[in-house]
């Protein structure tokens, strides 16, 4: 399981993006931005957190400790702001936090030149969780003491929201020609021999055990253990058809 944290106070919010994230203290003395299920992408955006993140951890690339962050909506009580106030009431509970890291800056392809196999794996799961979101406009990546960091991965895994679908999608190709990173993935044949071995259905299995039952329960299926099938079936799908979704 995530390691679990409860919230202790709400310390402010994150004008980027329309999830409007914050930045929350907790009884363990870390800090980490939150995103809350009872945002407008709902639960799905923490699953794919989860899901998205802890795969790419487990790809050996750099994400921020991912937590399970209990919220008691009495942590609002300071916050002026009536919109965080009634985004915190919606979200009593299991929220995502990711570790905050401070001081980090956005990422810069012009001043951060980065190493073209981590580029390239960069580049090769984002193409297998269909990650829309690492563009130059938007490259949800951090510099943090000279290294580069991957965040905000709430826009992938994006067949879930059309259940009916998946299947017809799984050998979806990916539009990678604005990816921030394609200017440095000059290695993706031997990123793709590290990444798509590592797609097995045990990854999975230890990657989808991590997301808590209450947000697989609000949706679709008719228990957590029956979506959790199906991510890994249409997962492990994908990862049998590398040629159609593996940039050349």
């Amino acid at each position: 399981m995530l390691p679990d944290v409860v919230a202790t106070r709400y310390v402010t919010p994150l004008r980027e993006g329309g999830s409007l994230p914050g930045i929350v203290e907790a009884e363990n003395l870390g800090t980490y931005v939150v995103k809350f299920r009872g945002a407008g992408q709902g639960p799905k955006a923490l699953v794919a957190e989860v899901i998205s993140g802890e795969l790419a951890r487990r790809l050996g690339l750099p994400v921020p400790e991912l937590v399970v962050v209990e919220l008691d909506p009495v942590v609002a009580r300071a916050e002026p702001d009536e919109e965080v106030q009634e985004l915190i009431k919606a979200s009593a509970g299991a929220n995502l936090g990711m570790d905050y890291l401070p001081g980090s800056l956005g990422y810069d392809p012009v001043a951060h030149p980065v190493d073209a196999e981590l580029a390239s794996r960069v580049l090769v799961f984002d193409a297998f969780v269909e990650n829309v979101d690492r563009s130059w406009r938007n490259p949800n990546l951090l510099i943090w003491h000279g290294d580069l960091w991957l965040i905000d991965h709430g826009a992938t895994l994006y067949f879930h929201h059309n259940w009916p679908r998946a299947a017809a999608v799984v050998h979806r190709p990916y539009k990678w020609d604005d990816h921030v990173l394609k200017p440095y993935a000059t290695a993706l044949p031997s990123a793709r021999d590290f990444v798509v071995p590592q797609l097995t259905g045990e990854v999975l299995d230890d990657v989808l055990a991590l997301v808590p039952d209450e947000w697989l329960a609000e949706f679709d299926f008719d228990s957590p253990s029956a979506a959790r099938s199906a991510y890994r079936e249409h997962l492990l799908a994908r990862a049998a058809a590398p040629d159609a979704w593996v940039p050349a």
